[in-house]
């Protein structure tokens, strides 16, 4: 009978989520790599360069791929015949080890679980509890998967109960470009069929834990060999999903998904659920064995084994602009999918701090910060370690601050805004109503981002945390025009140009 000690547990769990806040899995740089190399997109290129740039800087740095270091997944295979030396639950230990990486001062993370979810939304400071999944296997060790999903990807699940005769390419096909580019592609689509909803669910999100092979199964197509049903089914959908031409970020492009996984369970007569869940351009999982002899020894992966890419700011055909001297009539000029290079002053706030200045709006309270002629960025930084002016600071979604837009713009005196992915119908009109512009950062670039910013500092409402007004002092911080004074988004235009590029699916009109 195997004995593990609380102890090896818990700083198993600790070393395996920092290890995964700086090191992508091999397997998906590799694929990312081989996604670079074939883009055709100009816009799809540069945004994969500047996240395998930001990858192999975070795994030289030990510092986060991306700003939402995640809530904290365990997927355990416990074998019966251990046994612990422990006095705290599985649970108990999990979170301890998630408690202990979170708080190490060498690479701090970003805590960014709440307690209370329907209510206060409090923040529990520690980013516990951890999500565990227990199952009980035959054997004497423990397999362990940890994995860390950030708030953008997890917010783009979908689940249906299908009727059994309902086509599952169908409803993928149709329901991928409903998630938008909130999830970061490119990145990994889990798929769960089968069982019951919660069951799905819970496949789909257990099928992005495996490493990156969709290559190996078209080598095997190539050769003849006989494939599974569900193999057939992963090869069709990632052509498919592909073929919608919405690209890296969304941006139009070759490239969105880099791998279909794909897991079922039997299910009842009368039903077929489905869910989906996807993995994001910062993919952070690790699997390791526990067999009683110790703490898991974690192996990094080699930095010789990354593309040969380095993203550096192209002076040369980016446009340069200074956010103190910037003037309605200057963002007015920028056009879709131009890129430029931001310089000076620009302020941070997300939701939080939109809602506390709505409601400061509705009092007819004075505003902590002049927005007047001033850019915001929607992001919430990890904090900064030693030299750092601020930790790994990446864009959030920008479709949570489409309520707020129109407000923002029209009683604040702000004239443009940062953010990640597309923006909605409504934040559209509002940016096309008052001649502003949306500009979109590279989601899952967080530390090269960070770099671009030279100074930073608390400017309003410290008491939220990652979530107050800073004004960071930035040099040449890359952005793309993706939605300019006109209301043009190039979310909209950009993958339907690329859909009618690669071909294989037809472009539907409007």
């Amino acid at each position: 009978m195997t004995a593990i000690r609380e102890e090896d547990f818990v700083q198993s769990i600790a070393d395996a989520f920092q290890f995964i806040s700086y090191y992508h899995p091999a397997d998906f740089v590799h694929a990312l790599g081989e996604a670079w190399a074939r883009e055709e997109s100009p816009a799809a290129k540069e945004a994969i360069a500047q996240i395998l740039s930001n990858s192999r800087m975070c795994a030289e740095a030990r510092r986060p791929i991306c700003q939402d270091t995640g809530i904290a997944v365990v997927f355990l295979k416990l074998g019966m015949n251990v046994q612990w030396q422990s006095t705290c639950s599985v649970q108990e230990m999990v979170d301890e080890g998630v408690r202990r990486a979170y708080a190490n001062p060498d690479n701090v993370l970003r805590k960014s679980v709440l307690a209370d979810p329907a209510g206060a939304r409090r923040n529990t400071q520690d980013n516990t509890p951890a999500v565990v999944h227990v199952e009980l296997v035959l054997g004497d060790t423990l397999e362990v998967i940890c994995a860390a999903k950030g708030g953008g990807s997890e917010n783009k699940a979908k689940m249906a109960m299908l009727n059994p005769s309902d086509d599952i390419v169908d409803w993928v096909l149709k329901t991928v470009p409903q998630m938008g580019a909130g999830w970061c592609p490119p990145g990994i689509l889990g798929i769960g069929i089968g069982g019951t909803p919660e069951k799905a669910v819970l496949l789909a999100k257990e099928s992005l834990m495996a490493p990156v092979d969709i290559h190996l199964l078209r080598e095997k197509a190539a050769r003849g060999d006989q494939l599974t049903r569900i193999e057939q089914l992963r090869l069709e959908l990632m052509e498919k999903v592909n073929a919608l031409g919405i690209g890296a970020q969304g941006l139009g492009g070759l490239t969105c998904v880099l791998d279909v996984k794909v897991l079922d369970y039997p299910t009842h007569a009368a039903s077929k659920p489905v869910a989906m869940i996807p993995n994001c351009a910062a993919t952070r999982h690790v699997h390791f064995r526990l067999d009683g002899s110790g703490p898991a020894k974690l192996t990094p992966p080699r930095l010789q084994d990354w593309p040969q890419v380095a993203w550096k700011p192209d002076t040369q055909s980016a446009t340069r602009v200074d956010l103190d001297t910037l003037t309605r009539e200057q963002v007015a000029a920028w056009q879709p999918g131009q890129a430029l290079l931001l310089n000076g002053k620009l302020l941070t706030g997300r939701d939080a701090a939109h809602k506390r200045i709505q409601d400061m709006l509705a009092k007819g309270e004075k505003l902590p910060v002049d927005f007047t002629n001033r850019v915001i960025y929607y992001v919430g930084p990890v904090d900064p370690v030693r030299d750092e002016v601020v930790g790994p600071a990446g864009p959030t979604t920008a479709t949570r601050m489409d309520r707020f837009t129109r407000m923002m713009l029209e009683k604040t005196g702000l004239i443009a805004m940062v953010g990640k992915s597309e923006r909605g119908p409504t934040a559209i009109e509002a940016i096309r109503d008052n001649r502003s512009a949306y500009l979109m950062a590279v989601g899952g670039a967080a530390y090269l981002v960070s770099t671009a910013i030279k100074a930073s500092r608390v400017l309003a409402f410290a008491d939220l945390g990652m979530e107050a007004i800073y004004e960071f002092t930035v040099e040449d911080m890359p952005v793309t025009v993706a939605v300019d004074a006109n209301g043009t988004s190039v979310h909209q235009t950009g993958p339907k140009l690329w859909q009618a590029k690669i071909g294989k699916i037809p472009v539907v009109a409007g």
